[in-house]
């Protein structure tokens, strides 16, 4: 086949798009495209990956320009199946689709959700224009040939409108995953966290919690604003480090000398449903996870004993899991085990690949039959 990914707010090498999906399918033999704005024009890793300048200036800017200059490469490109990633990209899929390509609509958030957790949009249009949103992805979805979503709860929103579904989670690829080099007896009595930096995602509950133990705190990623950003570069308590942001190898290193990581997220709705990569990063790399007590998260952790759940707004609950895993450095390095044989046997990518070719086969084999259809019915009418 011949595919073309499009996207208008991702970065081209993105990890769920590029890395993942787009190398995944180029792998299984197809000749892959990939549109995304500020791109190199080059092929990278088997994908044609094509550059679109991206429109300086407001959100407005980048929902005109943009995705119509994203849709003319794509038209240029000419591929059998097209798959974007965005829901800005709604009516360029349809048009796509009235053409009479194969199209593929891939959810990565809930949209709706978002748009009503905006601050910049005011309060009192959030939920009309939430709703607004909501019913017209949940209908324009009914046209596309198959949609892809990063979680089982983005699923079953469009159970009713299209039955042509399946999830496909970010999970951790197994060539990736980093193994530990220490036992837990010799490691550092650090933990860590890395991703998004912000209040909602913990960012001062883990500052708090901290101070209940003997451990030291390493936090990686972005801040969200640079308020948070400057207090905690200027921290001096040595309790908690800002590494910045860390390259893959980097975080490999942070990880295998790490007691274990931290994904306290707070109790909103787009975080009880979500399925955090840094979750399972943590598991490959066998060290036990101290996560949010959401029931999503919960089944995961207790099934398979790799750590603990806490509430995330209490810093003592998470203090006192920290000392555990601290003071116990035998049974914290028995759950890093276990995650990481959970992720080895079932929470990896390569498992979730096989189920996007499969459906990229399915699609391909259904346009065949089609037509062989087409063409005996034309050969009989010539008869």
């Amino acid at each position: 086949m011949k595919v073309c990914h499009i996207t208008t707010v991702h970065a081209y090498n993105d990890i769920r798009i590029f890395v993942k999906e787009c190398q995944s399918l180029a792998a299984a033999g197809n000749e892959v495209h990939l549109v995304a704005p500020n791109a190199p024009t080059e092929r990278i890793n088997g994908v044609f990956v094509h550059g679109i300048p991206k429109g300086k200036g407001n959100r407005l800017v980048r929902v005109t320009k943009t995705v119509r200059a994203v849709y003319k490469k794509a038209v240029e490109i000419d591929a059998d199946v097209y798959h974007f990633h965005d829901p800005e990209l709604i009516l360029i899929g349809t048009k796509l689709k009235s053409s009479g390509k194969k199209v593929i609509y891939d959810v990565h958030e809930d949209v709706p959700l978002q748009i009503f957790r905006k601050k910049y949009i005011p309060y009192y249009l959030r939920k009309p224009l939430s709703m607004i949103v909501d019913l017209f992805e949940k209908n324009t979805s009914r046209m596309f040939d198959l949609i892809v979503c990063a979680t089982p709860h983005i699923s079953e929103k469009f159970e009713k409108y299209n039955t042509e579904r399946i999830s496909i989670r970010n999970y951790p690829k197994i060539e990736k995953i980093v193994e530990s080099s220490k036992s837990n007896i010799h490691k550092r009595n650090d933990v860590c966290y890395i991703g998004g930096l912000s209040a909602g995602r913990g960012l001062y509950t883990m500052e708090e919690a901290i101070h209940y133990t003997s451990c030291s705190l390493n936090l990686a990623g972005v801040f969200f604003n640079q308020v948070d950003k400057a207090r905690f570069i200027d921290d001096k308590t040595e309790k908690v480090k800002y590494l910045g942001y860390l390259e893959r190898k980097e975080i490999n290193d942070l990880l295998k000398d790490s007691l274990a990581g931290l994904v306290v997220l707070e109790g909103s709705e787009a975080f009880k449903y979500s399925l955090p990569v840094k979750m399972f990063e943590y598991m490959s790399a066998g060290i036990p996870v101290i996560c949010s007590d959401f029931p999503l998260w919960r089944e995961i952790i207790e099934k398979h004993k790799c750590g603990f759940c806490v509430d995330p707004k209490d810093a003592k609950a998470i203090g006192a899991a920290i000392n555990y895993l601290n003071d116990n450095p035998e049974e914290a390095e028995q759950m890093g085990r276990n995650g990481r044989s959970a992720v080895e046997t079932e929470y990896n990518w390569e498992t979730e690949s096989e189920k996007l070719i499969n459906a990229y086969n399915n699609l391909f084999n259904q346009t065949n039959i089609k037509e062989v259809y087409k063409n005996e019915n034309s050969n009989a009418r010539s008869i």
